[in-house]
């Protein structure tokens, strides 16, 4: 299993370790959650649920529910615990960025000094954009009762604001040193 795919099946893990929940509630607790650190689509993540049951690392029930078609609703089992246990225990290896954005950097000498500002301009209003989004996740999440589980999650937020404001000074810098 690719690294990608162990680390999406794990995440998965973790949360199903939170509550029992339909691919559709996991992916919109996902996007809620850990989207900020690691992304993955609908397909991607029922995929993996797939893999995760034939696996035996989590299992679908179906329940049936009245006036509406029945869902599958996952539960991570002890196997599933143990597998996510023992991810969490081993030793975090570097990660290898995949970055969209450097890539046109890398090659933006193609471009003209108008096209490059258009390119920083663009990046600065998505950082902002979204570095808005997480402060607002972070301040709704200081309202919940604290617990050692929020904490945690609560620091990968602060990681993600943290980065943003520090791709918000590299952008400045970059725009300085064009002029």
């Amino acid at each position: 299993m690719s690294p990608w795919l162990m680390t999406l099946s794990r995440l998965i893990l973790g949360l199903l370790s939170l509550a029992p929940m339909t691919g559709y509630e996991l992916k919109k607790h996902f996007d809620a959650t850990v989207n900020h650190f690691w992304s993955a689509d609908k397909a991607q993540i029922y995929r993996t649920l797939t893999t995760l049951v034939k696996d035996g690392l989590c299992i679908a029930e179906t329940v049936q529910q009245d006036g509406l078609p029945s869902k599958q609703v996952h539960r991570i089992t002890e196997h599933g615990r143990a597998a996510l246990l023992e991810w969490l225990e081993t030793d975090p290896a570097p990660d290898a960025e995949r970055n969209a954005f450097l890539g046109r950097v890398f090659f933006a000498a193609q471009l003209d000094e108008k096209q490059l500002h258009k390119l920083f301009d663009r990046r600065r209003e998505a950082a902002l954009s979204y570095l808005a989004s997480l402060q607002e996740q972070l301040d709704a999440s200081r309202a919940a009762s604290p617990g050692e589980a929020l904490y945690f999650q609560l620091a990968t937020l602060r990681n993600g604001i943290r980065h943003l404001k520090a791709e918000l000074d590299w952008l400045q810098d970059i725009e300085k040193e064009l002029v």
